[in-house]
């Protein structure tokens, strides 16, 4: 599988509750902190349902 380097790039302050519990699954606890993933469907969905809040980079 590939790698990817996920970043989170905007604020989760007055975000849904779904959208905050994803980021802090993902790993990821504020703004500029990064985090490396397997790219597997489950990590992929995720990113998809907070991509407004994170930038992706393959490693």
């Amino acid at each position: 599988m590939a790698k990817i380097k996920v970043t989170q790039v905007k604020s989760s302050i007055k975000r849904l509750r779904s959208q905050k519990r994803t980021l802090e699954a993902l790993g990821l606890r504020g703004i500029g902190k990064e985090i490396t993933h397997e790219a597997t469907p489950n990590i992929l969905g995720m990113i998809e349902k907070v991509k407004h809040l994170v930038k992706i980079t393959e490693v």
